[in-house]
């Protein structure tokens, strides 16, 4: 089999493709260790999603729906605004090992946030012929995560100035 290989040289990013006969197709290997497969990472992202779908459940508990979803909201918002902000420190202000991105970003708050149920409980709100709060949320949703990425990464922008300058 080949698959592709991603990963970081002297020249910066590079793709390149590798024979493959001991792993699955996209699996990757761990570095060094031919004929294995790197189930680390998976393992990370994997205990991260629990966590995460954990304080979401938490949330849904906290928050009973009273005719609008708003723990899927309050949810995916605060993901997006936390999402924004982690990814300021790990790609601009730390140099992060090989298992936080994974583990925070795809696993903690991957499990946070939650697509399915916003996109099963808009259609729940159309199909129950409440059409414009079905479109309100569904666009709703959308802006203000948007708006939320902004102010995430603004935010972390801000306070790696502040810390900076101190």
């Amino acid at each position: 089999a080949v698959v592709k290989r991603l990963g970081t040289g002297a020249g910066g990013h590079y793709c390149e493709n590798v024979a493959d006969d001991h792993t699955l197709p996209g699996v990757p290997r761990a570095p060094g260790l031919a004929g294995q497969r790197a189930w680390d990472v998976p393992l990370v992202i994997a205990a991260g999603g629990a966590l995460g779908g954990g304080a979401r459940e938490l949330l849904n508990l906290g928050l009973p729906g009273a005719g609008f979803p708003w723990a899927t909201l309050i949810a995916n918002v605060t993901g997006c605004f936390l999402l924004g902000l982690l990814m300021v420190f790990l790609l601009e202000v730390w140099r992060p090992g090989r298992y936080l991105r994974p583990f925070l970003g795809v696993g903690v708050l991957g499990g946070f946030t939650t697509f399915s149920a916003y996109t099963a409980e808009t259609r729940h709100l159309l199909t129950d012929g409440r059409v414009p709060l079905g479109l309100g949320y569904f666009f709703g949703s959308v802006l203000a995560g948007l708006i939320a990425t902004w102010l995430g990464v603004g935010s972390g922008r801000f306070i790696s100035r502040s810390r900076e300058a101190s």
